[in-house]
């Protein structure tokens, strides 16, 4: 089972920064995505809740 919020997946991503550690991105689209996996589980990340841009009504992770 995936997370599902309004009809848009979550994603999330491994990204080495330039300076250092590696980390996480979570990200929702509608379609496949070129790079990323599905969040396996249909709770979010721990410590994260979702919110939703006003202006756009996209949705994003935020902590906690």
């Amino acid at each position: 089972m995936v997370y599902l919020h309004q009809g848009w997946t979550l994603y999330f991503r491994d990204v080495k920064l330039k300076r250092g550690p590696k980390v996480t991105i979570y990200f929702f689209s509608k379609r496949t995505p070129k790079s990323g996996k599905k969040w396996p589980e249909d709770t979010l990340p721990k410590g994260r809740k979702v919110g939703v841009n006003k202006r756009t009504g996209l949705p994003f992770l935020r902590k906690a």
